[in-house]
């Protein structure tokens, strides 16, 4: 589709061009520019390497390799020419390979990627990392590997088989354009995701949501039951278990219940206390300091959202299974008032 100037007689085309006649490089231009911004072309994805070719006896490397809130892995392939190469090919070889990743091996990559574009954050890696997923240190990677193919054009052998493999295979695969335009000596930029529409592009996510929880409740034992937290201030949203159990924490550290008084509900390894008013970076080192073993695992506890009273700091766990209900329970008897409780989600 071309792009027009609108004047005030006459529609004037805009000329587009491409980035070979405009000097652009893929790596060291396209690449380095859409890391950048990468929401101009997927949404809610965080970039953990580039150029990534940890594979064993593999020549080629990934250009951009990010995972989503979900535990999926994003493998974004990038091409300046307008035909897109083998882009699906090369992709899919790729999420063949990243496939059996684990957490523990994503934290590794991404402090190897933070090394080279932030460094002061490699330290930060593993909490940043479990901060972004939903299910923190405990999100399992899903094999089921996102693509997202980025190319100055497609032709039709690219665009009928990535049509075919979404359609009947179930692969998530987006083709998005990128079209260069030339206005005096500026140089503009259209992003146009063709595949799939736009339009069709929240409903073809529900469909895949669907499926995929249809295929993990048939092979995954862990009990991922949502609860609602109730409180005289109202009702949460559906909460996965951490999320709950900090809701109705708060809410009756808000309203009077002490962290000590707390700490009589909860199991010592689960809510623990440090000296003073903390927050932020200060918490973290004092929690570490006073809990060495915390070292590696401050992101399974939350530091971003502690409770302070009489000079005491306390922070609560996010790992939270089979004792979730019991802990409720027991949480519910200190509630200073009624109206407190808690409703187990369940699918109709």
């Amino acid at each position: 589709m071309p792009l027009f100037e609108m004047t005030a007689d006459e529609l004037v085309p805009v000329p587009s061009t491409t980035f070979a006649a405009e000097q652009v490089l893929e790596r060291a231009d396209l690449q380095r520019l859409l890391r950048a911004r990468l929401d101009m072309i997927v949404k809610d994805v965080l970039v953990v390497s580039e150029e990534f070719g940890a594979f064993a006896d593999a020549r080629r490397r990934v250009d951009l390799l990010g995972v989503d809130r979900a535990g999926h892995l994003v493998v974004i392939e990038l091409k300046r020419t307008t035909d897109g190469g083998h882009l699906e090919l090369q992709a899919l070889r790729y999420a063949a390979m990243v496939s059996v990743m684990t957490f523990e091996d994503l934290v590794e990559h991404y402090e190897s990627y933070l090394a080279k574009v932030d460094p002061d954050a490699v330290e930060d890696a593993r909490q940043l990392l479990a901060a972004f997923l939903d299910d923190g240190e405990e999100t399992v990677l899903s094999r089921e590997v996102r693509l997202v193919l980025v190319a100055a054009g497609f032709d039709r052998e690219i665009t009928t088989t990535v049509l075919w493999l979404n359609d009947v295979y179930g692969l998530d695969i987006r083709c998005v354009r990128l079209t260069p335009y030339k206005v005096d000596d500026r140089l503009l930029l259209d992003v146009q995701q063709v595949i799939p529409l736009p339009e069709a592009g929240e409903l073809t996510v529900q469909l895949k949501r669907r499926q995929t929880q249809a295929r993990a409740t048939s092979t995954d034992t862990r009990d991922w039951t949502p609860y609602e937290i109730i409180t005289p201030a109202g009702r949460t949203e559906p909460l996965r278990k951490r999320r709950a159990m900090l809701a109705l924490v708060t809410a009756l550290h808000q309203n009077g219940v002490t962290g000590a008084t707390l700490a009589t509900a909860i199991p010592r390894s689960r809510f623990l206390p440090v000296d003073g008013t903390l927050t932020g970076d200060d918490l973290v080192a004092a929690f570490v300091a006073t809990y060495p073993g915390a070292d590696n695992r401050v992101g399974r506890w939350f530091t971003e959202a502690p409770l302070h009273d009489a000079d005491r700091t306390w922070v609560l766990s996010k790992m939270w299974g089979t004792n979730t209900e019991p802990v409720l329970d027991r949480l519910l008897r200190l509630a200073p008032t009624d109206g407190y409780a808690y409703h187990a989600v369940t699918e109709d």
